[in-house]
């Protein structure tokens, strides 16, 4: 069966998080958790359903660009994509007007992510094969075709053993929903004390309004989670590059693993100088949850700056440049640990990093995927959590399919949820 897509629908769904400072930090003081969410229709009556995040205000603009590429979209039947899925990918990415308002960053890549992840999961209901997805334009001179196929087809032996791993342990997790910057001492201890009776290890927290203030917290939750424990801290853009190393070199007493998003996400060679100067003190650097695309992950890894890989679900142009994106970060020997902190990112970006252990890298060292614990009551196939581990998901698709109710009831502005904010 063909599968045409005969409709394209996008609606603009927002949570009010900010009402209890959930997903607050230093530069996102007040964040409504929202998507721009996709439902694809065929004439076959299978639906696609995809996302992507923002945080509230300027959703409506992901919806306009989503509307923009529909297009493009709708009377392709789902064959005809997969078929020649780098085809459409580029299709989406290199329109000859709607290009000009990136080219593959900003809002319409955002809106891009959306509509490419639904395409996903609808081919993963549908249970197809992909011949090929990823467009290797413009990373060829670090990762040619030839070079990604040899590592797919070297990381064939032990899969089925690795498989087999992850649907009996799990993919390691850290949580971040512990220690928002906008969080309570109180608070703040008592998830810290609910998480580590769950199993929790690994933890991160925010940093960046004030030094003093990150001090006291980052000391308070080292001591509650001890030693043994691993520490990450977030400042999620805040610094300019002197003013990172200078404060990161003074929390490195509570010895983070990594600095997340010290500086501008665009300053690449500013990462490159704030790894260097923190290597010594045994702290990497962490980033690409706002890196726009596979061309400026390339740059990172050419300029060692980053320690860590922060692929995204929703800010890259869906699974065909993630997969990019994981296999340069194979080649270049820098481990991948995913940016999850959003709504329906914990449900889409288990996949990704499922298929990286088991079909690209073989490898869990120094390796985990960010967790929050907020909103996936909101969806069909909520993600499983065991022992601080993502279990694999066992429904078909791609896992952002929301409740039809949760939808209609957050939906900005005629929601029953936003008709009785607005009231107040």
């Amino acid at each position: 069966m063909s599968h045409k897509i005969v409709n394209l629908r996008v609606r603009d769904v927002r949570f009010p998080t900010s009402l209890e400072q959930h997903g607050s930090d230093a530069m996102h003081t007040d964040p409504d958790y929202s998507a721009a969410y996709v439902v694809l229709d065929t004439d076959s009556g299978l639906k696609g359903f995809g996302l992507t995040f923002t945080l509230g205000k300027g959703t409506e603009i992901v919806l306009c660009a989503v509307k923009a590429l529909a297009g493009l979209v709708i009377g392709k039947s789902l064959q005809e994509i997969v078929s020649n899925f780098r085809g459409f990918y580029r299709l989406l990415t290199s329109d000859g007007q709607m290009r000009w308002l990136g080219p593959e960053k900003g809002v319409i890549h955002l809106a891009t992510a959306a509509v490419l992840n639904a395409v996903w999961d609808l081919w993963a209901r549908a249970e197809g094969k992909i011949v090929s997805c990823i467009d290797f334009r413009y990373i060829t001179d670090v990762l040619t075709e030839e070079e990604a196929l040899d590592i797919l087809v070297k990381a064939q032996e032990g899969k089925k053993q690795r498989e087999d791993q992850m649907l009996k342990e799990g993919y390691p997790a850290y949580t971040t929903s512990c220690a928002w910057l906008g969080y309570s001492d109180q608070q703040l201890k008592q998830l810290c004390s609910d998480a580590l009776k769950s199993g929790w290890t690994r933890f991160k927290v925010k940093v960046g309004a004030d030094l003093e203030d990150d001090i006291r917290r980052c000391r308070l939750i080292r001591k509650m989670i001890g030693p043994s424990s691993t520490l990450m801290i977030d400042a999620n853009q805040r610094w300019d590059v002197a003013e990172a190393i200078s404060w990161v070199s003074r929390l490195a007493e509570v010895k983070p693993l990594w600095i997340e998003e010290p500086t501008s996400p665009d300053d690449i060679l500013g990462h490159a100088a704030i790894s260097k100067a923190l290597a010594p003190l045994g702290i990497g650097v962490a980033t690409g949850e706002q890196c726009h695309n596979r061309v400026m992950f390339k740059q990172f890894l050419q300029a060692s700056a980053l320690q860590f890989v922060q692929i995204d679900s929703c800010r890259l142009g869906s699974v065909n440049e993630n997969l990019a994106v994981l296999l340069m970060a194979y080649k270049f020997q820098v481990p991948v640990c995913p940016h999850a902190g959003g709504v329906g990112l914990c449900e889409l970006v288990q996949h990704l990093i499922l298929f990286d252990y088991i079909c690209v890298s073989a490898d869990l060292r120094n390796r985990m995927c960010e967790y929050v614990d907020h909103l996936h009551e909101h969806f069909t196939s909520p993600v499983v959590i065991q022992d601080a581990h993502y279990m694999p998901p066992k429904d078909p698709g791609y896992s952002c399919e929301m409740l039809e109710e949760s939808v209609n009831r957050h939906e900005y502005p005629e929601g029953d949820i936003w008709k009785q904010e607005i009231k107040k």
